[in-house]
């Protein structure tokens, strides 16, 4: 089990994504999920959405992993944003799921060059809009 989901592979276009997010903002969200022994991309958000819309596309009962580019405004009335990582894993899920994507989350976020905030959530109250934003400021 251990060497199975160390050894998990991050496809190219995960990395490509991410970068596009960071860079070019092409993206507001993107939601990934392991399928077999490799990390997709699942959805993409576009810069239009907000988190309401990222929150509705994390399934209830399946983890993920997410990326989302948080836009805020300072004390200082600054204009910031800062990139979260958060590793979905939902209460309801399998306890293999939770375990693969436990065990697979350090390598893939090492993948992703550039995440300022990582959360772990396992129900929605514990990512709502409010913690985001704490944890940014």
């Amino acid at each position: 089990m251990a060497n199975a989901a160390s050894g998990m592979a991050v496809e190219d276009e995960c990395k490509l994504k991410f970068l596009e997010l960071k860079a070019k903002r092409n993206y507001r969200f993107i939601i990934f999920r392991i399928d077999g022994q490799q990390v997709v991309v699942e959805k993409l958000g576009s810069p239009e959405e907000n988190y309401d819309d990222f929150s509705n596309s994390l399934p209830a009962n399946e983890c993920r992993y997410a990326v989302y580019d948080f836009d805020f405004t300072t004390a200082e009335n600054c204009q910031k944003s800062k990139i979260f990582f958060i590793a979905w894993s939902p209460d309801s899920s399998r306890v293999r799921m939770k375990m693969v994507y436990a065990s697979s989350k350090d390598r893939f976020k090492r993948e992703l060059d550039g995440i300022q905030v990582e959360l772990q959530a396992t129900d929605p109250s514990e990512m709502s809009f409010d913690i985001i934003k704490s944890r940014a400021l």
